[in-house]
């Protein structure tokens, strides 16, 4: 009886203890690297921010509540906005964001564009004021949904899925473009431009691909929120 007795306390002390640590942790724990602290997209990217923007996938309220808080514009679609070969679930068009793309309106999920949004704001804005002192005028893109396969596969691709955007470049405020083709691994500050917003992109999106990737790529930055996970 005692031995059951002992064994009892010591349970409840290792349950009270675990659920002190837990409430320590969620109160103390800075809230970009706590995954136990609800997702804001103006929040600092930390260590939990990559979970955060992945459990966006199939949670499409949260993910257009979060998207309404951070005064994201866009028009939400219905689901027969696809086509028959490449239905969509719930996807949206990009009106506003931080920056204008020279591809518009950019058909996505919902998870892609929060995904972009923080891009934009905590990767691209920070990285041309310490790199080019200069801020970004207009993102380049080669735009997001198309109903195609992977190249040279059977496979169809995250962008028949309206889960991907491509970025071939950025427009400067004092005219200058920066090409990811021309620029990319380039001595001088595009070059460190293109690597800071591409390993900043890792962070963020599921898939990264870029020059470094394979030829296909060798234009632009591909991102997407898919099941699989590449930094290249």
């Amino acid at each position: 009886m005692i031995s059951t007795l002992e064994r009892g306390i010591k349970q409840v002390g290792v349950v009270a203890a675990l659920l002190l640590a837990a409430i320590a942790f969620n109160a103390y724990v800075p809230v970009q690297h706590n995954p136990l602290r609800p997702l804001s997209l103006t929040d600092p990217i930390g260590l939990a921010t990559p979970l955060k923007l992945s459990r966006l996938k199939s949670d499409f309220d949260q993910c257009y509540s979060l998207l309404d808080r951070a005064s994201v514009e866009y028009t939400a679609l219905s689901d027969d906005s696809g086509t028959e070969r490449c239905p969509l679930e719930r996807p949206l068009t990009l009106d506003q964001s931080n920056y204008p793309y020279s591809v518009a309106p950019l058909k996505m999920t919902c998870a892609t564009t929060a995904s972009l949004f923080v891009w934009e704001q905590e990767v691209v804005a920070p990285a041309a004021e310490a790199i080019l002192g200069e801020e970004v005028d207009r993102i380049l893109s080669y735009g997001s949904f198309s109903c195609r396969n992977i190249a040279g596969s059977s496979n169809l691709s995250e962008h028949g899925k309206a889960n991907a955007i491509d970025i071939q470049g950025f427009r400067l405020a004092d005219g200058r473009v920066i090409d990811v083709r021309q620029h990319w691994r380039e001595d001088g500050e595009f070059g460190e431009f293109l690597d800071e917003v591409h390993g900043g992109a890792c962070q963020l999106f599921s898939v990264v691909l870029g020059p470094d990737y394979n030829a296909a790529h060798a234009d632009h930055f591909h991102f997407d929120m898919g099941g699989s996970s590449i930094c290249r």
